[in-house]
Formats: C-alpha cells, structure tokens, sequence
C-alpha cells in the first residue's frame, strides 16, 4: 500500500483486541457506533504511529484515512491533522486547509474519542482569536450528535485560557438534549470550567440543576465536596 500511514496502522493490527474494543464502543444493532470495524489498536500504539508518520503524510492520504472502514485508522488521520496543524503556526494557509479538512469531514468523526481527541487541539485552538459562531451553529443544527458534541468539547481550549463563557452559553443550548453521550459531555466540560471559577459554575448550575439531566449534573458537580454534591442532587 502506497499510503504510509494506513500501511503503518495495518501492521498493529491485533485481531485479539477487536471483540473488546468493538463492544467498548457501542457496535451492536441500534448503538450510537452500529456497524464500525476495529483493528484492535489501542490509542498509545496509533500516538506512536502518527509520531513516526505524520511529516510524511498529505492531504490525499489523510483523505484516504479519514473514508477508513476501521476506526483507528480515522483516528490515526484525524491525530496526524492536529499534528499537521500544531507545527504549522507560522502557516495560517496551512492551518485554514486543515480546519476545512475537519469540517468537510464530520461525517466521519462519528463517535466520541474521535471528538474528543482531535476538536479541541484543532478548532478550539484556530477559534482562539475569532469567531466563535460556528461552535454554536454546531451545538444547535449539528446533523448528528458528534458535530453537537464538537461544539462543546471544542470549548476546553477556551477553558484553559481562561475563557469560560461560550463553554456556559454552549452547555446552555444542548441542556436539554435527548442524547447521553452529550450530557456526559457538558457535564464534564462544566466540571472542567468549575474547576477555573466554582463561582461561576454554581451561579449556572443553581437556576438549571432540577430540570438537569442527571448524568450531566452528576460530571458538572464531581470535584465539589461531598456534602455539596449532595445538596445538588436533592434538588
């Protein structure tokens, strides 16, 4: 195979780690990763991989990863992307073209490490200093519940920078969605702002926690102490 980097993945495959890895992430008929295949590489040996391959990788060959099949090799193109990105702060042009990349290829970016591992390196840094409407536009009208949940994880940049609004305006608009995976989300990027301004966490948790999801309560409040958690649950 021509492409190095799928090549390079191709070559740890595991076959004794698919089966866990397939039911770690939610394969079966009606789960939110129905029908996605394994190789059974585990994210340490793709880091290692896209360590030694990402100099070398283009755009063709990332587009080729990013249409895998198989999970971890999306994962190893959208790990070489940020790499791609992070050394190329002098190149806007080039980090504009890997932006576009990311979000011409949501569809792919379709289950949660795949999100969290990769959005926030990458759209959250590029947001730094601009705009940030697009991570709204994504929390509210995503077409599926990942480009939801990259509007809210993209947000952990801001939080270490000290920027905790749009983490609590985004967390405002996906309050109340239907789906688990983005209440664990904003919980934890709610605990994580928290952790920056406990003020500012309760003064949006104390009109919000009786109609708030559980789940979602539950991660906002984990690093409060105990007496105060369950203060917060009573409500």
């Amino acid at each position: 195979m021509k492409n190095p980097l799928y090549a390079a993945m191709l070559s740890h495959a595991d076959p004794s780690q698919v089966e866990g890895l397939s039911r770690f992430f939610k394969t079966g008929p009606g789960q939110y990763g129905e029908g996605d295949r394994f190789l059974g590489i585990k994210v340490p040996v793709t880091r290692d991989v896209v360590k030694a391959c990402w100099r070398e990788t283009d755009f063709d060959e990332l587009e080729e990863c990013i249409a895998s099949e198989y999970h971890e090799v999306r994962l190893a193109a959208l790990l070489t992307l940020v790499e791609i990105f992070s050394h190329a702060k002098k190149d806007p042009s080039l980090q504009r073209r890997c932006v576009d990349f990311y979000l011409s290829h949501t569809g792919q970016i379709n289950n949660w490490d795949l999100v969290d591992l990769s959005c926030y390196p990458l759209l959250g840094v590029w947001l730094l200093d601009k705009d940030r409407t697009l991570l709204y536009d994504l929390a509210r009208d995503g077409k599926t519940l990942w480009e939801q949940r990259i509007g809210i994880v993209s947000t952990m940049t801001f939080i270490r920078h000290g920027q905790l609004d749009d983490t609590f305006a985004l967390a405002d608009i996906l309050l109340h969605h239907p789906h688990d995976l983005i209440h664990k989300a904003v919980g934890w990027l709610l605990r994580e702002a928290g952790k920056r301004d406990k003020a500012a966490l309760e003064a949006f948790l104390q009109p919000r926690c009786p109609s708030m999801p559980r789940t979602m309560l539950r991660y906002a409040i984990e690093k409060f102490p105990e007496s105060e958690r369950v203060l917060y649950l009573k409500k």
